[in-house]
């Protein structure tokens, strides 16, 4: 996986396209072998539909890439295998909780889902409900999973109108800064207050980020590069 890289851009160009996915026809016996692997070690795993990334280009403050859609098991093994279609990104929106003081707001991933133990915004890969005519909503996706994931809905946050484009290689993280008019430890006892009232959370934990010093090992390095350009504002 490549440095990141930061792109600002003021807009995201994104269609949707029927196309067949060579790596996952050609490997699908091994697929559906490891996912039903993965499934045993983590039961509520669901093989749904998700979309992913082609051709992304960035111009003129916009980002522009084409999508097609897939199984999540494929997506899994894509992911875990190395990422071998080098021409696949995973192309996801992210709402960066900022509280009013100055501390960003991340959540921990449960033990129970793809994710586990892994640290960052309210996000997710892209699906059939996040489509819009032959265009997929990525502001739509990150208010969706804001909401599943932390209760706060659009009325409880202020969007900053760019968008922040990690750019790793097989990732393209977009992350879009969400104002909540609360200081830190106010907005973190709502998160888990919501978590709490959860039969089956997606998040395990709450963690504010205030420097440097508050980045562990399971926060992914496309979120604290995206921080230190914050931090220096």
């Amino acid at each position: 996986m490549q440095s990141p890289v930061i792109h600002r851009v003021t807009s995201l160009d994104l269609t949707v396209q029927r196309r067949p996915w060579p790596f996952a026809d050609a490997r699908r016996a091994e697929i559906d072998a490891h996912f039903a692997t993965q499934r045993r070690a983590r039961s509520g795993l669901w093989n749904g539909r998700v979309l992913l990334g082609r051709d992304p280009v960035f111009a003129d403050r916009r980002f522009s890439a084409n999508y097609f859609e897939t199984d999540f098991a494929s997506f899994l093994a894509w992911r875990d295998w190395g990422f071998p279609d080098k021409d696949v990104f995973n192309g996801f929106g992210m709402g960066a909780l900022l509280a009013s003081d100055g501390a960003f707001a991340l959540g921990e991933m449960g033990q129970h889902t793809s994710n586990a133990g892994r640290i960052y915004f309210p996000s997710g890969t892209p699906d059939l409900d996040d489509i819009r005519g032959d265009t997929v909503d990525i502001a739509g996706s990150v208010l969706r999973e804001l909401e599943e994931e932390t209760g706060l809905t659009a009325a409880d946050c202020r969007a900053d109108a760019d968008w922040h484009c990690i750019h790793t290689g097989p990732a393209v993280a977009m992350i879009r800064i969400l104002r909540v008019d609360m200081p830190g430890e106010a907005l973190r006892a709502r998160l888990e207050a919501n978590l709490a009232r959860q039969q089956d959370p997606e998040l395990a934990a709450i963690h504010l980020v205030r420097g440097r010093a508050d980045f562990t090992a399971t926060m992914p390095r496309f979120v604290t590069a995206f921080i230190e350009t914050q931090l220096s504002v």
